[in-house]
């Protein structure tokens, strides 16, 4: 160990990092190795690299190039016909798999377990992971075929992840069928200097590679590989914690297929934003290509500018809903994601001061963690296609304990989309004073994906008001 440890400090003080080793005197021979281990593990291409493009990072107003609104996908109900039978022919095919960035925890929702175990759902309380399984199961059985599923976690919740998995029998999918990927960490900057920041005197702090490095963690699991021998050709992508997320939306499909449209790379879901404060990216070209713009990156006359007709310019928000082209995605992965830029969060941070020799907790932001951003790849795609869906149907996310986006708030919209699939069908639904269906009511994907396989004979004819319902 005398050896390696003068190696690696010989390299740490090259780089200006021998404080990494500051605390090696106290270290039992178990720390030692594995600190050792640790920094030898270290990216330093990457590090170096992310460090010098997040201190480049022009702001929200240094941009040379104006933002432009972007194209998007209406289809009308013939079109919406042709991309479906498109789309379904694809699914029946097996050329796409579902793809679910799961690698967060439920502590925000006051939750001691991952997101995905998250209790979701108005009646039954189905956890998140379930929902998306019975979608898969369903889309499975309508069309003869098994779909991958293919799931990243992260180092924090994947143990607990697969736990919950072989705990539940798999929701009653083919165990073979889902694969997990771990996710990949970064080492965290003190802010300023560029210098790694220590969680403990044996520990560099380390952060997640964001939802953009769930392309890197395909590679490195041996996902892609896997996707290749099963055939796949599409990644259908979403987030967690929407439960109301179309694993396999033929419709969808169907468009990233249309080579009329699309390059079959890269296409994408929006709902309309309506009001310019709310914190959602929005889609926007600038020099002629597709990307996604940030909330807080774009400047108070983009996010407020309306055009003739009295709406928003940029009023497509992105709801994290993308298909991926298999091979797209190696392509971009194989450059060493050399295209997609590293973003910055400036956050505050307890750490080891190797200095003090103790933990310091700061009164202020003091770190820097980087990360990549999954909609960063549009840029790269030749076609990228944007298809508008309803908010109501499509987008009832789960990220905060209370208020917007919370528990409370999914549920009521969950209840309120299979309320009104209910009423189509000619069942009598309570409403509120604000339209609201005043009842708790859950339809499974295995009972029906859509109005149209709901079975009018064995339906009720009416709902009462506070009751809960679950079909």
């Amino acid at each position: 160990m005398s050896d390696r440890y003068e190696t690696i400090r010989t390299q740490l003080e090259a780089r200006g990092q021998s404080h990494v080793l500051g605390g090696w005197s106290a270290l039992n021979a178990e720390q030692r190795s594995n600190l050792l281990d640790q920094i030898d593990a270290l990216p330093w291409n990457e590090i170096d690299h992310a460090w010098k493009m997040v201190q480049a990072a022009p702001g929200p107003e240094d941009s040379s190039s104006e933002l432009e609104p972007p194209e998007l996908c209406m289809p009308d109900m013939a079109m919406r016909d042709n991309l479906r039978s498109l789309g379904e022919e694809w699914i029946a095919a097996g050329r796409v798999a579902a793809f679910t960035v799961a690698g967060g925890q439920g502590t925000r929702l006051g939750w001691n377990g991952p997101k995905g175990t998250y209790p979701a759902t108005p009646v039954s309380g189905k956890p998140l992971f379930a929902c998306f399984a019975e979608q898969l199961l369903a889309t499975s059985r309508r069309y003869g075929i098994e779909v991958p599923w293919y799931i990243l976690t992260s180092p924090e919740n994947d143990a607990a992840t697969r736990n919950f998995f072989l705990d539940n029998k798999c929701f009653g999918l083919e165990r073979n069928s889902i694969m997990l990927c771990m996710q990949g960490t970064m080492p965290v900057f003190e802010q300023g200097t560029g210098r790694l920041m220590l969680s403990s005197p044996d520990r560099i702090a380390t952060s997640p590679d964001g939802h953009g490095g769930s392309l890197s963690a395909l590679q490195r699991s041996g996902a892609l590989a896997d996707m290749e021998v099963r055939g796949v050709d599409v990644i259908s992508y979403a987030q967690v914690d929407n439960p109301l997320a179309r694993m396999i939306d033929p419709v969808f499909i169907g468009l990233h297929a249309d080579e009329s449209v699309s390059s079959a790379e890269a296409t994408s879901k929006m709902v309309e934003k309506t009001d310019p404060a709310e914190r959602v990216g929005v889609f926007a070209r600038r020099e002629g290509r597709l990307g996604v713009v940030e909330y807080s990156d774009l400047t108070s006359a983009e996010s407020e500018s309306a055009g003739p007709d009295g709406r928003l310019r940029f009023h497509a928000g992105n709801i994290a809903i993308h298909l991926l082209g298999r091979s797209f995605v190696e392509r971009i992965v194989g450059e060493g994601q050399s295209g997609l830029p590293w973003h910055r969060a400036i956050k505050a941070m307890s750490y080891w001061d190797p200095d003090a020799q103790r933990m310091v907790d700061p009164e202020s932001p003091n770190v820097l963690k980087v990360e990549r951003f999954i909609f960063d790849v549009l840029r790269h795609a030749e076609r990228s296609a944007v298809l508008a869906v309803d908010r109501a149907v499509e987008f009832a996310p789960i990220k905060n304990a209370e208020g917007q986006d919370s528990p409370e708030t999914s549920r009521r919209l969950q209840s309120d989309l299979h309320g009104l699939w209910l009423e189509e069908c000619g069942v009598d639904m309570p409403r509120d004073d604000q339209g609201h269906v005043d009842a708790s009511v859950e339809i499974s994907p295995l009972t029906a994906m859509q109005p149209d396989d709901l079975h009018r004979n064995d339906l009720p004819s009416h709902v009462d008001r506070g009751a809960s319902l679950l079909l």
